[in-house]
């Protein structure tokens, strides 16, 4: 299953990676240039913003959409899927934002501080990457 292999991916790359790279094989990606694409969009754009397996997942779903289709029908498709996903994830988790999933503003040197102290990438993140995969996977 791809959230296993993104979990243990998890251990050596952010979390936008870790989903990325989970899926890039299928998707035709090389790993090299997936860890490249996803490398700034770790601890939710590293201002606590949208959690980094959201925005590789949102990465993933929008690789997934075929071609041969025209751009708008391209992003018609990804938005809907996107929009699914979302609703999904918010259904489990009540949030898209770090901030709020972690309990504290990364962004900040004391939320920084307080996540490095509780060990909240290590404690909640592998939970939320297997999600947004298992979402890719069983849902969409």
């Amino acid at each position: 299953m791809k959230s296993k292999q993104a979990v243990e991916n998890f251990k050596t790359m952010n979390s936008t990676q870790s989903v990325l790279t989970a899926f890039s094989e299928e998707l035709g990606l090389d790993k090299k240039t997936a860890l490249k694409i996803a490398a700034g969009f770790s601890s939710g754009l590293g201002n606590g913003g949208t959690c980094g397996a959201v925005t590789g997942a949102c990465m993933v779903i929008s690789l997934q959409t075929k071609t041969g289709k025209s751009l708008q029908e391209q992003n018609n498709i990804a938005k809907r899927k996107m929009q699914r996903f979302n609703q999904l994830f918010l259904e489990k988790y009540g949030s898209l934002q770090c901030k709020y999933l972690l309990g504290t503003d990364i962004s900040t040197p004391e939320g920084l501080e307080k996540s490095q102290q509780q060990d909240l990438f290590n404690k909640v993140c592998p939970s939320l990457i297997e999600t947004a995969c298992k979402i890719i996977e069983n849902e969409l």
